[in-house]
């Protein structure tokens, strides 16, 4: 639920602040007859991320075990490699986003209605397919429940609130820290979905793993890094916490651990020089 949380306030509050510095824009240029537009676009964002999300839902029912857990570890390795570019992305492009989206409304005011119903359609649903892809990975590798998808519609809710107070004024939060801190936790998460992802396809029998037999230390029991349920239970809440978090789980194999350690130090490396860079003073600021 904490890890889902975070992942709906974050995304959510994106969109929300996107679609923001959207409406405040044709505002300030005296375009309020195009806010309409701007909405059908943001509205079919939505439909198509809610539509991404029932696919993966309720698509693999049917196929083998095997085909499920293929499917299913494909999926969450390309939930990782949307946020791993969207993270890295935002760390170096979030300085400029604002100018770059003004920019994109002033050329689709000179084009067709069709230019702006784009442009608050692709504002929104980059986020919205990255968001339900990404969930429907982290609720699959946390075990999955209600807790984990009631965290992420809470997390929506607040990222709703917290985008109509900061466009009305009303409320006043360091943004730059707020990503920067998200960011690296959505790091965690993603490391732990890709430890899972190796995980399904190792069940595929896609990759080497103990659930076939072969030489060690690549299959079989030989390919158990550890194996602690007798002192953590898998069906508890603190496995529970640490799965959906951080990726823990009281048995893993070597592949696994490698997985996300790798991962965890090259994308956290690369995640905190981006943010440094963006933060540092321009030269010849005062």
């Amino acid at each position: 639920m904490v890890a889902t949380f975070i992942i709906g306030l974050r995304e959510g509050l994106e969109a929300a602040l996107v679609v923001g510095i959207l409406l405040a824009y044709v505002t300030k240029i005296g375009r309020d007859d195009v806010k309409g537009r701007i909405w059908a676009g943001v509205g079919c964002a939505v439909a198509l991320s809610l539509g991404v999300g029932a696919l993966l839902t309720f698509g693999a029912y049917g196929l083998t075990f095997e085909a499920q857990e293929f499917i299913g570890g494909t999926l969450s390795l390309v939930a990782v490699g949307f946020v791993t570019y969207m993270v890295l992305w935002m760390a170096r492009a979030a300085r400029n986003l604002k100018g770059e989206l003004e920019s994109g409304i002033d050329r689709a005011l000179t084009g067709s209605d069709w230019s702006l119903i784009a442009i608050g359609f692709f504002a929104v649903a980059r986020e919205g397919v990255e968001s339900a892809l990404f969930l429907w990975s982290a609720v699959r590798s946390s075990g999955g429940g209600a807790p984990t998808w009631l965290g992420a519609v809470l997390g929506f809710g607040c990222a709703f609130a917290l985008g109509a107070a900061i466009h009305r004024g009303a409320l006043r939060i360091n943004l730059a820290k707020f990503f920067q801190w998200t960011g690296a936790f959505l790091v965690v998460v993603a490391a732990g979905v890709l430890a899972y992802a190796v995980h399904d396809l190792q069940e595929a029998r896609f990759l080497p793993g103990p659930f076939e037999s072969g030489a060690a230390p690549w299959y079989g029991e030989g390919a158990w890094l550890f194996r602690v349920p007798d002192l953590i239970d898998p069906s508890g809440f603190p496995a529970a916490l640490l799965k959906g978090t951080v990726g823990f789980s009281p048995e893993m194999t070597k592949l696994e651990v490698i997985a996300w350690a790798l991962y965890l130090a090259v994308v956290m490396t690369l995640f905190w020089r981006r943010t440094r860079a963006t933060s540092a003073p321009r030269k010849g600021a005062s």
